[in-house]
């Protein structure tokens, strides 16, 4: 690609700090943006004093051909530098998450309020409402987007559901409403708020799928023999009546209780059993289990600050419910593509490239170990096999690195593309279907479902592939940048965290080496931090460095992937705008780069789809 001429800057208004000009009573001042990349601008303003210590929004004008700075002029005050709620606005500017409140043009599309099922509805929709249908969700979970039935049939085999919440009843196309969630794309966590797609009438009322209210379902019901084989699909839009809203951990107890007998925990029992059928099989086929740290914050009820970090425990209730909505997301895929071969929305996972698994490869060899990676299939069971002795988190560590290699998944549109398989999940073709309260691309495969069945009618929006495509862009885009606002959210409440605890001493494995430095994981808190050998302040030790293994020397002292190291963690707040975890290296013992004060006492923190 050439470029020969830029017929429009895409500058948008950047968020940062003013640092002021050491000339007295100046009216031109550096402004510096809160995102690296971007230089710094020169501005002109007379409230300097003032915009001190404020997190601020600067627009660039222009870039005069023989300045080093662009210029600018100051938009408006976020608010004061450190404080949560202004750290939290410029999180969500600088990532483009769509977070204003929702217009009174969006609000006046919502039904109006006491809103009950009509005898309109009903007779174009199955009665479930006397199936033992409930939830399992993470604790605290509003907007429950999907619930699940399993019942014995007379022949012998089992009915299972997968009903989900019938946005698209609500939100029709073309309205203000539909206009706002097509843009946002996706319902955004951060961490102890939740910014979302629809408006909460709709989110966490009339859509989810709330225990012992009545609600309006798309379901996906199977036939299942005892081999977990589908005898039979159908869908059908639905009216269900959830007999329970469930964690992870209680749908876990019920399961595990021999003393309970109900129908609820007997369909959770059914539901558990095929789904480890489901899984192996889905396993055997290539599909990859692999692995990310995720971090749970426990947040203060008065203060909102974190007060302790743990990483997620999975249980087997959490895999549970994952089968069946994969196991939805492939029937709805198949169904809406044998209907509509040009405008179907799906979802694809290319392969990664060869040359991503090179760190996987180096590392699995530092354990005379080779990983195959010319399948999934051939990842997967090379995976299982990675096994060391006496070092039983050495696998986790091996998919995690095997994580980072992937590619990302991304939206497309049936007729704009020939490659479907999804390689994450061994999948020939896939789609999102199950949670479209919280996201868009869920709306429209439910559209394009209901037109299949003949639940609903078209619009030529929907049978336009071109349109289709375009707004599979917003929605990967919107997805990835959702992706960054969440883990930006988590650092900073992680900074949070360490601020108020002072200095740890943790154990963790190195992850990666590098030339000048290790790269660390705390599996305690699901943390990665970097400690680095060379200091400015302090004469550098020697350091060789051995990119094929790879290994680091320092000072005689050998570091590889996987050692075991132990780290004081604490928070650098030298620069208010870049606040950093920084790590330095306890264990081994490396003279040159031990912690040059002596080390305080420790205090420990307390550990609990």
């Amino acid at each position: 690609m050439l470029v020969v001429g830029i017929i429009k800057r895409n500058w948008r208004p950047f968020c940062g700090m003013l640092f002021l000009s050491q000339i007295k009573e100046a009216t031109r001042h550096l402004f510096t943006p809160a995102d690296r990349r971007i230089p710094r601008i020169r501005i002109e303003t007379r409230q300097a004093a003032t915009l001190a210590g404020q997190r601020i929004m600067v627009a660039v004008d222009g870039w005069p051909k023989h300045s080093r700075y662009p210029n600018g002029h100051f938009v408006r005050s976020l608010g004061s530098a450190g404080d949560k709620e202004t750290e939290t606005e410029v999180l969500l500017l600088e990532h483009d998450v769509p977070h204003q409140d929702f217009s009174q043009a969006v609000l006046s599309f919502l039904p109006k309020m006491p809103w009950n099922i009509t005898e309109e509805d009903m007779a174009v929709r199955e009665d479930l409402r006397n199936l033992t249908v409930c939830s399992v969700d993470p604790p605290g979970c509003t907007d429950i987007d999907d619930a699940l039935h399993c019942r014995d049939l007379p022949n012998g085999n089992q009915e299972v559901g997968v009903h989900i919440a019938d946005v698209s009843h609500f939100i029709r196309p073309g309205n203000a409403m539909d206009l706002e969630a097509a843009n946002r794309g996706t319902t955004v966590y951060l961490t102890g708020r939740r910014i979302d797609m629809v408006p909460e009438l709709l989110s966490s009322n009339l859509c989810s799928l709330r225990s012992s209210v009545e609600r309006l379902a798309f379901s996906c019901i199977w036939e299942i023999n005892d081999k977990a084989e589908i005898v039979k699909t159908r869908f059908t839009k639905s009216v269900i009546n959830s007999k329970a809203s469930l964690t992870y951990a209680e749908a876990q107890m019920r399961i595990d209780d021999a003393n309970m007998n109900d129908d609820t925990t007997k369909s959770l029992r059914g539901l558990n059993r095929l789904a480890k059928i489901l899984k192996k099989r889905r396993i055997e086929k290539g599909a990859l289990t692999l692995s990310s740290p995720e971090v749970r914050f426990h947040i203060d009820s008065e203060t909102h600050d974190p007060i302790d970090l743990q990483t997620k425990e999975l249980k087997e209730t959490n895999s549970m419910v994952e089968e069946f909505m994969l196991l939805a997301n492939i029937s709805v895929a198949q169904k809406i593509y044998d209907e509509f071969s040009e405008c179907a929305l799906l979802r694809k996972h290319p392969a990664p490239p060869p040359s991503n698994y090179d760190i996987l490869n180096k590392a699995a060899k530092s354990k005379d170990m080779v990983i195959h990676t010319d399948s999934a299939k051939a990842l997967a069971d090379s995976l299982d096999a990675a096994q060391v002795d006496g070092f039983p988190y050495f696998n986790t560590l091996l998919r995690i690195l095997a994580t980072r290699c992937m590619m990302q998944a991304v939206y497309f549109c049936s007729g704009m593309d020939s490659d479907f398989h999804h390689y994450g999940l061994a999948s020939p073709i896939y789609t999102h279907f199950t949670s479209p309260i919280r996201r868009y691309s869920d709306i429209i495969v439910h559209r394009l479902l209901a037109v299949a069945i003949g639940a609903d009618s078209t619009y030529p929006d929907l049978m336009d592939k071109h349109k289709q495509s375009a707004l599979c862009n917003n929605l990967n885009y919107r997805h990835k940048m959702a992706q960054y606002a969440q883990r930006a959210s988590v650092a900073y409440h992680t900074q949070l965290f360490f601020k108020s605890r002072g200095i740890l001493n943790e154990e963790g494995f190195i992850l990666f080496v590098r030339k000048n430095a290790i790269i660390v994981l705390i599996p305690k808190f699901g943390l990665e931090g970097t400690v680095f050998f060379e200091n400015k302040d302090k004469p550098s030790p020697k350091l060789i460095f051995n990119e094929e293994v790879p290994s680091l020397t320092v000072e005689g002292h050998s570091f590889n992937m996987f050692d075991k190291v132990k780290v004081t963690i604490s928070l650098d707040a030298s620069n208010v705008q870049h606040q950093k975890i920084r790590m330095s290296l306890v264990e081994p013992v490396v003279l040159s780069v031990a912690p040059s004060e002596p080390e305080p006492e420790v205090k420990r923190a307390k550990l609990d789809r």
